[in-house]
């Protein structure tokens, strides 16, 4: 039996040797970026490396070698792929221009989602001011299509409920429409129970809001489970149907806001279930513009239904340091059981690092969307 120093000498000269060999590896790698850049070939060759790592496995003594050294070469040629990426990086070329700041000035118009008193009329307030136009829109397309045919300068959106998660229909539109996020408004969601003059909380049968602010209030539902929940295209609509009515049997969840607004009375304040409830906001803009502060990037993508490969794109947020800090996956429309995928992470596009994994990203995805590049609420 050899002695474990011995052992271990070896280990750190064959580890000594393995590097040599490995930096002469990348090193041919750089050549062949070159040629590759001259000639205007894409680096992930997926049909050549599929050929080398059969001829690798080939080579092996055993299956267990086999298996081993296919996953090592796997890592090694995503290694030189990114290698080959940093080269080919595009300098900034993003199509998104920088710009100071965003700006909203009298006259000019901002769509939101709901109607007045809404809380998403409250993010467009507090992330763009109170000197443009508000434009309400009864639905997250209308916002989306009002920004992107320029009938307005800027849209905002729900994207996110600390409570209900993400709001999918969202994310769907902004994959295939020509919108950009410029901005994240973060508002505290505190719900209360509004109803006609003269009603009691006792009094109520049938309660009126938007889907998430309904689930965001179950645990209410759950001590009341004779109330008749009844949704409807906002929180800010519902209050003012139910301020139109009359009708002292039907009460709204909406904002206090939205309660004084339509002159409504406040039965209950508190009604959701979490103390700590927000809801993230995106201001969308026509143009592809990012802020001299913005540090975040947002991304979609597709793949290909095969093994291994959300782990390769996510391997360039690794590689370059990147730390990602959200990840979504909706079903892609007419394709069976295929998804896309949106990612937050860090960074700004004029990052070196970020322009190294979206060049990465975009060569080994079937198709790759950046959606914007903003300012992280704080």
């Amino acid at each position: 039996m050899k002695d474990l120093e011995q052992c271990r000498k070896e280990i750190d000269e064959i580890d000594r040797e393995m590097t040599v060999l490995f930096e002469k590896r990348m090193q041919v790698a750089a050549d062949v970026a070159a040629y590759k850049k001259a000639l205007g070939k894409k680096v992930f060759d997926k049909e050549r490396e599929s050929q080398k790592l059969a001829v690798i496995e080939g080579m092996a003594s055993n299956d267990y070698f086999a298996r081993g050294l296919r996953e090592l070469f796997v890592q090694i040629m995503s290694l030189s792929r990114k290698y080959q990426y940093t080269m080919l990086a595009n300098g900034g070329e993003s199509g998104f221009e920088p710009i100071e700041a965003l700006s909203c000035a009298e006259g000019e118009a901002a769509a939101y989602f709901g109607e007045q008193g809404s809380y998403t009329e409250q993010a467009l307030l507090q992330s763009l001011g109170g000197k443009c136009k508000r434009i309400s829109c009864k639905s997250f397309e209308k916002v989306v299509e009002a920004v992107e045919d320029g009938t307005v300068k800027y849209g905002v959106v729900p994207i996110e409920n600390t409570t209900t998660g993400d709001i999918s229909d969202l994310y769907d539109l902004l994959a295939v429409h020509s919108v950009y996020p410029v901005a994240e408004q973060v508002i505290k969601i505190e719900h209360t129970l509004a109803a006609p003059s003269g009603a009691t909380e006792e009094g109520i049968k049938e309660v009126y809001s938007h889907p998430q602010a309904l689930m965001q209030c179950s645990g209410y539902f759950a001590e009341r489970p004779e109330l008749l929940q009844r949704a409807c295209s906002s929180t800010s609509g519902c209050a003012m149907e139910v301020a139109k009515s009359g009708d002292v049997t039907k009460a709204a969840i909406a904002s206090e806001a939205a309660a004084e607004l339509y002159g409504l009375t406040i039965l209950r304040r508190g009604l959701n279930n979490e103390n700590v409830n927000s809801t993230r906001f995106l201001v969308l803009s026509r143009k592809a513009v990012f802020t001299q502060t913005a540090d975040k990037v947002s991304i979609c993508f597709e793949l290909l239904h095969e093994a291994g490969s959300l782990y390769r794109i996510l391997s360039h947020l690794i590689y370059n340091n990147l730390n990602m800090t959200k990840i979504e996956s909706r079903p892609i429309p007419g394709r069976q059981f295929e998804y896309r995928f949106f990612i937050d992470f860090d960074g700004r596009l004029s990052d070196p690092a970020v322009q190294n994994a979206l060049t990465g990203i975009k060569e080994e995805a079937s198709r790759l969307k950046v959606l914007g590049c903003y300012k992280a609420f704080v």
